[in-house]
């Protein structure tokens, strides 16, 4: 028992983690400084690319350290959520409904 309240208290904590990241910015900062760097990167002057990696870089680690990447998420046989395969015709049709609804706004 003590091991699923430490499991749900650290996807509590996890999910806090991951909502300050997001409310902090940070995603959004590295893709802009991607974008500046592909877009400019012949304007910069070579200490400002640098100064543009480094902060990239450690917020990309902190990114990492609290978010775990995809391929380490392991999941549980949920009864209630089973997984199961989705095929290609009912991924374009959930596609074609999600567009339908972007453009309708």
């Amino acid at each position: 028992m003590a091991a699923t309240a430490a499991a749900k208290n650290k996807a509590i904590r996890q999910e806090a983690i991951r909502e300050q990241l997001s409310n902090g910015g940070h995603i959004q900062h590295v893709i802009e400084i991607a974008t500046k760097l592909q877009g400019q990167h012949l304007e910069l002057e070579s200490s400002a690319i640098q100064a543009l990696r480094a902060a990239a870089d450690i917020k990309l680690k902190l990114i990492n350290k609290y978010v775990p990447d995809l391929k380490a998420v392991e999941h549980s046989n949920d009864p209630d959520n089973p997984i199961g395969e989705t095929s290609d015709v009912e991924i374009m049709a959930r596609i074609k409904e999600l567009m339908s609804k972007h453009d309708g706004k």
